[in-house]
């Protein structure tokens, strides 16, 4: 796949999809329309597909009463404008990441992903049981909004670098695309922070605007390119443990709805979170060995003393954030409390687990 091809976008059969089933007359007669703006370019593979994917269900379980119409980032709005879009109610739903909006709002940082925080799977264990959506509903309130955790992309890799780096020091002067938290924590390590658009951040490796670039993992990272730049690739993901991404509605027309129709787009979100899940989870496997066999990608592990070093640094960094306000100071002591617990179940399960599996036994 070029990447030209979804990073320009053609607002083709996916979004054509969306209203298909609609014809003039039946519009003309009051049904509803809907727009969705997204922070990624139309066709974008995972995320692009999955805003595309709630908004043709959306349409089409509802018989075609709404009619939602998806526009790629830059298209109705810029991508990192569809906050304050669908806020003000010139778009009905956005597709993106809660921790975009920090700058809003530091609490919203949490509801995306945390330095050495929770795994996809915990941090939807948190939203749905352990109060984190009662908290971001409560947040987002204020912005005339009405969130839905979205797709998880699991745990993320740690990024592409135009030269390796071995020890702390050397993050000390590189420009670095990261967002949220995770830029937060760079920030306290000396490097140069920036947030940029997908679609802003192959040009920007390639010129050398920037040294280095996180985006998601090997399924998206392959798809947009970044190995014909740069042959090094570091993991773990410390900054992005379990990210989730967002499906967020105007809350003067959450409100407005009926309970039928607010049920129908819970349940659409909801189904397409586990299917993304699912999906990251697939063509990460393949993507992986594609870079490293057929691309001559170098992965690396960041050491053990710099992830030490970095966790060190996080801790310092999330709890000054949390500390920020009354609000996410709330936000805060919820998320730890309940990492907390899923450190110690991990231990006994998931982390037990695996540890057994990879011990020397004949299997298969």
């Amino acid at each position: 796949m070029k990447r030209r091809k979804f990073v320009q976008g053609a607002a083709t059969a996916g979004v054509a999809a969306a209203a298909s089933t609609l014809a003039a007359p039946a519009i003309s007669q009051g049904l509803k329309e809907w727009k969705l703006a997204m922070s990624w370019p139309l066709n974008s593979p995972g995320l692009g597909t999955s805003g595309q994917r709630v908004a043709q269900r959306i349409t089409q379980l509802s018989g075609g009463k709404i009619s939602v119409k998806v526009y790629g980032g830059g298209e109705l709005v810029p991508a990192f404008g569809v906050f304050d879009a669908v806020s003000a109610g010139d778009a009905d739903m956005y597709h993106s990441a809660e921790y975009y909006w920090q700058g809003k709002h530091k609490g919203f940082n949490f509801f995306t992903a945390v330095p050495y925080g929770l795994t996809g799977i915990e941090h939807a264990a948190w939203m749905k049981y352990g109060g984190g959506q009662e908290l971001w509903d409560e947040l987002a309130a204020g912005f005339n909004l009405k969130g839905f955790q979205g797709s998880s992309t699991g745990t993320q890799m740690g990024g592409w670098y135009r030269e390796p780096i071995q020890k702390l020091d050397d993050f000390k002067g590189l420009k670095f695309r990261m967002p949220g938290i995770g830029g937060e924590v760079l920030r306290a390590l000396g490097v140069t922070v920036v947030n940029l658009p997908v679609a802003e951040i192959y040009p920007s490796l390639a010129s050398g605007a920037i040294d280095a670039a996180e985006w998601v993992g090997p399924w998206h990272d392959l798809a947009f390119g970044f190995h014909k730049i740069t042959k090094h690739y570091f993991y773990p993901g410390f900054h992005e443990p379990g990210t989730s991404a967002s499906v967020v509605m105007n809350k003067t027309l959450w409100d407005s709805l009926s309970a039928e129709e607010q049920a129908l787009v819970t349940t659409v979100v909801e189904a397409e979170s586990y299917i993304q899940f699912a999906e990251f989870n697939a063509r990460n496997l393949g993507s992986l060995n594609k870079l490293l066999g057929e691309h001559g990608v170098q992965l690396h592990q960041y050491p053990e003393d710099m992830l030490i070093a970095i966790g060190n640094v996080a801790g310092e960094v999330v709890r000054d954030i949390g500390n920020t306000d009354d609000m996410t100071k709330r936000i805060y002591d919820s998320f730890i409390a309940y990492r907390k617990q899923a450190i110690d179940w991990a231990k006994i399960g998931e982390q037990g687990y695996m540890n057994a599996r990879v011990l020397p036994f004949n299997y298969g």
